[in-house]
C-alpha cells in the first residue's frame, strides 16, 4: 500500500517529526486574565501525537500586545509557569510544541491596554468596526504611531517572550507576522504610512519584521524560530497593493537570520466549477525561502497529500479541521469521516464546550 504523504516522516531541522499534519496557532480565549489554564494542557494534548508538530494560539509578548479579552500572556513568570504543565503534557505525548508570540498593534481598545492608553502600531489609522463569527461587533480605539525611539522596546519583548518560551519548556517560537496584527501592520503599505525608515519602500516595511526575527534568532538560536506570514490577506483592514513582491522579499530576507521554517497562509480559496478549489500560489517564497515551508489556508487531506507529493509544501497546518478532530492524522490515515466543527464556539469562554468535548474516533 502507497504510504499517505501527510503520514510520512519529515526532519524538520533538529526535530524529527513522524508525519506532516500540523496544528495551526488558533485563538481560542479561554485563558482568564491572560493566565493559560489547566485545561489548555487537556486541549492540546489531546492534539498531539508521538512526533506531531503543534502550534499554540497566538500569545502576548507584553501588556501593550493584547487585543483581545482571555488570550494568553508569555511576558511574566507567572504566564511562565502556567504555560509549563501545558507544555509537559504535550511532550509527554511524544510531540514537539513551539509557541506562537503575538503583539495586537492596532487592534486593541483602551480597555484592554494598561492605564486605559491607546493601542500602538505603525500608524495612526485605525481598523473600522469588524463582524466576528458569532454576531458580535468588534470595535477597535484609534491607535497611536509608534515613535522610532519606542520600536526596539516592542522588539525587545518580542525576544524576551521568546526567552520566556523557552523557560517554560516550548521546543520553539513562531513569530505572528500574519493576519493584520502589529507586523502586518509594518509590513503592508495600505496600514503603513510612515515615512521614516520604517515606511515607504517594501525594505523599509519589513525592517521591523526582520529586527524582531534577529533579535530571536540571537536570542534562543534560528533552529528554534519559524515565522507565519498572510501575504494575500485583508484581515483588520491590512492588505497591500503588492503582495507577491512583498512576500518574495521577506522570504528570501529571512534567509540571512537561518530560521527554521516558514509558515505562509494562502490568499483566499477560489470557486472553480461550483466548488473550493485552494489557489495555491505560496511557490515562488517557498523556492526561495531555504528552510522548511508550511502551507496553510482551506487544505483538506487530499489537498494536503498533494502539495507535499508535489514539493509544494514540506507540512501542512490545519485549524478548524484539527480544532474538531483531536484525532485528525488518524482520521487521515483510515479515511474516517470528519467531526463538523461549530464556529459559535471558537471563542466561547467554557473550558470544556467547544473546546476539550470533540469526539475521537474511538
Amino acid at each position: 500500500m502507497e504510504p499517505i504523504p501527510l503520514l510520512t516522516p519529515y526532519k524538520m531541522g533538529q526535530l524529527d517529526l513522524s508525519h506532516r499534519v500540523v496544528l495551526a496557532p488558533l485563538t481560542r480565549q479561554r485563558s482568564y486574565g491572560n493566565i493559560p489554564q489547566p485545561h489548555a494542557a487537556v486541549y492540546y494534548a489531546q492534539r498531539a501525537t508521538p512526533g506531531g508538530f503543534l502550534i499554540t494560539e497566538a500569545t502576548g509578548v507584553s501588556d501593550t500586545a493584547q487585543g483581545y479579552h482571555n488570550t494568553p500572556g508569555i511576558w511574566t513568570s507567572e504566564h511562565v509557569e502556567a504555560w509549563k504543565p501545558i507544555v509537559a503534557a504535550v511532550h509527554a505525548k511524544g510531540a514537539v510544541i513551539f509557541c506562537q508570540i503575538w503583539h495586537s498593534g492596532r487592534v486593541s481598545s483602551y480597555e484592554l491596554q494598561p492605564g486605559g492608553k491607546a493601542p500602538v502600531s505603525s500608524t495612526e489609522k485605525g481598523v473600522g468596526p469588524q463582524m466576528s463569527f458569532d454576531g458580535r461587533l468588534e470595535q477597535f480605539s484609534p491607535p497611536r504611531r509608534l515613535t522610532v525611539e519606542e520600536i526596539p522596546v516592542i522588539v525587545d519583548d518580542f525576544r524576551k517572550a521568546a526567552k520566556n518560551a523557552i523557560d517554560a519548556g516550548f521546543d520553539g517560537v513562531e513569530i505572528h507576522g500574519a493576519f493584520g496584527y502589529i507586523i502586518d501592520q509594518f509590513l503592508k503599505d495600505n496600514p503603513n504610512d510612515r515615512t521614516d525608515e520604517y515606511g515607504g519602500s517594501v525594505e523599509n516595511r519589513c525592517r521591523f519584521a526582520l529586527e524582531v526575527v534577529e533579535a530571536i534568532a540571537k536570542e534562543i538560536g534560528g533552529h528554534r524560530v519559524g515565522i507565519r506570514f498572510s501575504p494575500f490577506a485583508d484581515y483588520m483592514e491590512c492588505h497591500d497593493s503588492n503582495p507577491h513582491s512583498l512576500a518574495l522579499h521577506i522570504s528570501t530576507k529571512l534567509n540571512d537570520h537561518n530560521i527554521l521554517y516558514l509558515h505562509m497562509i494562502e490568499p483566499r480559496m477560489a470557486i472553480v466549477e461550483g466548488r473550493h478549489v485552494v489557489p495555491k500560489r505560496l511557490l515562488p517564497y517557498r523556492e526561495v525561502f531555504k528552510g522548511a515551508f508550511i502551507a496553510n489556508g482551506g487544505y483538506d487531506g487530499a489537498e494536503g497529500n498533494k502539495v507535499v507529493t508535489e514539493g509544494y509544501a514540506d507540512l501542512v497546518s490545519f485549524g478548524r479541521l484539527f480544532l474538531a478532530n483531536p484525532d485528525l492524522p488518524k482520521r487521515f490515515e483510515v479515511g474516517a469521516e470528519l467531526n463538523d466543527y461549530d464556529r459559535m464556539t471558537f471563542y466561547t469562554p467554557d473550558p470544556v464546550v467547544g473546546y476539550t468535548d470533540y469526539p475521537f474516533l474511538e
